[in-house]
């Protein structure tokens, strides 16, 4: 089983952390839209690897809805010159206090909104690999100029596949029906991917007329990993703090009633508005964390990952949050994520 990780580095420091990272051979690097800019650091990997990015490089996510499609048409066809085809395009909504009050853009039908998003991303990418004729006429965006002064002409490397992040029924099929990948949001667990995800992911290949080969899934795990009880607790305070972000949220409520804890949402919530960040990592108890989360010695890992997941994807993505896990310890989680494939 491929393992990605996150590339978590400021501007200037992403070509050295993604050398170490890269050392433990991961299979893929991903960044995600926080404090930095989401695209910058996988330039600066690329560049610094004029031979080629021996992993895939991913935006896990890049938030759509506020960026024009031709904007992330533009940087992806770039990054993928970069990185010798190596890029992916990883796509996702956001929730609406965010999209309004962070980004200032507009909420509205967001799975509407993501289905013409990357179908505009995929129609732009076409027209400049094929030389067709733009013509994208949609509800919500529309994109029909493209004079040469502005076309990139066709990328050597191929078109970057285009991957949507989800986790709602409605969003998991959208991404079934016009995704190249579906990202699978982090906060999920074996019971809600079994009963919730893998059966909107159906109905969206059915709705498209696609195999489950034309998707690849990618699930996403919230991780602790050490090799002695100390280092595992010590990483699963980080992880104890993620849960309960996650849990505040009332988009992430049916992942906690698959499991029967719907009634920590609320006070998560609650407690979020008042910003007690610690008294919600308490309200994470031992069975909800391994609910959700993963957390082990690397062998421990790989083997619960691949029961969750194994059966139905090939790659995970592993978030390691107030960890720093590099070096003999995440090689030693890569191979192991390895040998359970």
């Amino acid at each position: 089983m491929e393992i990605e990780v996150q590339l978590d580095a400021r501007p200037g420091e992403a070509a050295e952390r993604a050398r170490v990272l890269l050392a433990s051979g991961v299979d893929g690097l991903f960044t995600f839209e926080g404090q930095h800019d989401v695209f910058l650091p996988l330039a600066e990997t690329a560049l610094a690897h004029p031979d080629g990015v021996p992993a895939d490089l991913t935006t896990n996510v890049a938030i759509a809805l506020p960026r024009s499609p031709m904007h992330l048409a533009h940087t992806a066809h770039d990054l993928q010159t970069l990185s010798k085809g190596r890029f992916r395009l990883g796509l996702g909504s956001q929730i609406k206090p965010h999209i309004e009050n962070r980004y200032g853009s507009t909420w509205d039908r967001p799975a509407a909104r993501m289905r013409e998003w990357v179908a505009a991303v995929r129609a732009i990418l076409a027209s400049w690999q094929d030389g067709t004729r733009l013509d994208f006429r949609g509800e919500f965006t529309r994109h029909t100029l493209m004079a040469p002064t502005f076309n990139p002409g066709p990328n050597a490397y191929g078109v970057p596949p285009v991957l949507m992040g989800a986790l709602g029924p409605v969003m998991t099929r959208t991404a079934a029906e016009v995704a190249d990948g579906l990202l699978v949001m982090p906060f999920n667990s074996g019971d809600h991917f079994r009963e919730r995800t893998l059966p909107a992911i159906e109905a969206g290949l059915d709705r498209a007329g696609r195999d489950r080969s034309d998707l690849q899934v990618v699930p996403q795990v919230i991780c602790a990993v050490g090799r002695t009880p100390e280092e595992i607790e010590q990483a699963s305070v980080g992880c104890r703090f993620l849960l309960g972000f996650y849990g505040s949220t009332p988009a992430y409520r049916p992942v906690l009633e698959v499991a029967g804890r719907e009634d920590v949402q609320p006070e998560l919530n609650r407690l979020s508005k008042q910003g007690d960040f610690a008294a919600m990592a308490e309200l994470v108890d031992d069975d909800l964390f391994d609910t959700i989360a993963v957390r082990g010695t690397p062998e421990q890992v790989a083997a619960e990952i691949h029961r969750r997941f194994g059966e139905h994807a090939d790659r995970v993505c592993v978030y390691f949050p107030g960890s720093d896990v590099s070096g003999d310890l995440l090689t030693a989680l890569v191979d192991a994520m390895h040998a359970v494939g």
